[in-house]
């Protein structure tokens, strides 16, 4: 006689199985009953999932605490995440309004898996797990609740969906869920987005989804922990910058290149080993990405590995200012097309040449600092000192211009 499986006899031992809950309940038969490892029923992050939990000797029929972490653990988690949140803020907004249609919540966790947004179901909704898993300051982690995707995306750092029956506990298997990874300027996880549904099934491709909202939000926490830093914005094609799409580098005031964002990564081909430098990163000097943030049209660069690539950058203070006009070198910048010529349309990509030695002025070789501080004291010069006129000039507040007159430029950082 076969042993039951969640009440039901075994499914007979056949080649192919036509649905994804039979390969399911197949692979909790070779693993939970026959010790087996069910390799190519379900997918590997699941299979370690299991092992883990195994391995921390839980049973598969145990029951499920959705236990919140102390008031002082969750106070601390919200303040530690929240240029996260900060990050997140619209698009968590724009991703609860796509989905207002489904009964899917939204989730979004810190690195450890403690909940801190969560999207408010209605009322109506008959979704008991989801109601009280979805708090903030919820710890939905692996070694709490079992296997499920924004568990296993703290535990691994890769995107996983876990659909039913995977969820190593039983009581959890009418849940369906989906995650992906968000991380910061130093590539260590920063949080997990996640969606999930209960007594249903997601009727769209999940995970394409919360990549997608995923990355955006990453994209802008990388901008946002980048201040002081020149931000590369580039792509193969200009129609991708600003979408998720577009990638993105943090360039220091040496040169170094300091994080650059997955689609950086597969674009450069550079897998961030140490700190490279701009120039063997992009082919560039750091002098010329300096022009990038004054020019009005997107431009356009050859990369070492031969791709042509479309860029702009910007680069913001510490104090929130946008110097898009302190980097400017004049020398450097493209001249403007002829009349009649229209710049809608950008020409073919093309490396940017270096000019001739001697060529270049010394201050297009020093840091970011010094770009600002000269540009600072050059307009307040040409406005014969007026404070109000050289702040307009340069786009600023009167206030933000007295911090930097008053602080010492060594101290600046």
């Amino acid at each position: 006689m076969p042993h039951p499986v969640n009440g039901q006899a075994h499914a007979p031992r056949q080649l192919f199985f036509q649905t994804t809950e039979q390969r399911t309940a197949l692979a909790r038969q070779r693993f939970f009953d026959e010790g087996a490892r069910p390799s190519g029923l379900v997918g590997e992050a699941v299979i370690q999932s299991w092992l883990r939990c195994a391995s921390a000797r839980h049973q598969p029929t145990d029951m499920v605490s959705f236990e919140q972490v102390s008031r002082s653990r969750a106070h601390a988690s919200l303040n530690r995440n929240r240029q996260l949140l900060q990050a997140g803020n619209l698009e968590l907004d724009n991703m609860e309004a796509a989905l207002r249609g489904t009964d899917c919540r939204v989730l979004l966790t810190d690195a450890q898996g403690v909940v801190i947004h969560a999207t408010q179901l209605p009322q109506v909704s008959q979704q008991p797990l989801l109601r009280t898993a979805s708090r903030v300051g919820v710890n939905i982690a692996e070694s709490q609740i079992g296997t499920n995707a924004p568990g296993i995306v703290v535990r691994t750092g890769e995107a996983c969906t876990v659909s039913g029956a995977e969820h190593f506990f039983q009581c959890l298997q009418s849940v369906h869920c989906a995650a992906a990874p968000i991380r910061d300027i130093h590539g260590q996880l920063a949080g997990v987005l996640d969606v999930s549904v209960e007594a249903g099934r997601f009727h769209f491709d999940a995970a394409s989804v919360v990549g997608m909202y995923a990355t955006t939000i990453e994209n802008r926490l990388l901008q946002l922990q980048s201040v002081e830093h020149l931000v590369l914005h580039f792509q193969a094609s200009p129609t991708l910058l600003g979408t998720p799409m577009e990638a993105l580098a943090g360039i220091d005031s040496s040169g170094r290149v300091l994080w650059l964002n997955g689609a950086g990564r597969r674009l450069t081909g550079c897998r961030m080993e140490g700190r490279p430098t701009v120039d063997e990163v992009f082919g560039a000097p750091l002098q010329h990405l300096l022009a990038l943030p004054r020019q009005a049209q997107v431009q356009t660069l050859h990369l070492p590995n031969g791709l042509g690539v479309w860029m702009k950058a910007t680069l913001t203070a510490r104090d929130g200012a946008d110097f898009r006009h302190a980097v400017a070198v004049p020398s450097l910048a493209r001249p403007a097309p002829p009349a009649g010529v229209s710049t809608a349309q950008p020409p073919p990509a093309t490396p940017i040449t270096t000019p001739a030695p001697g060529t270049v002025p010394d201050s297009a070789r020093a840091t970011l600092l010094d770009h600002k501080q000269r540009l600072i004291e050059s307009t307040l010069a040409a406005c014969g000192g007026n404070i109000a006129k050289a702040a307009r000039a340069l786009g600023v507040s009167r206030g933000m211009l007295y911090r930097r007159l008053q602080k010492p430029q060594a101290s600046d950082s």
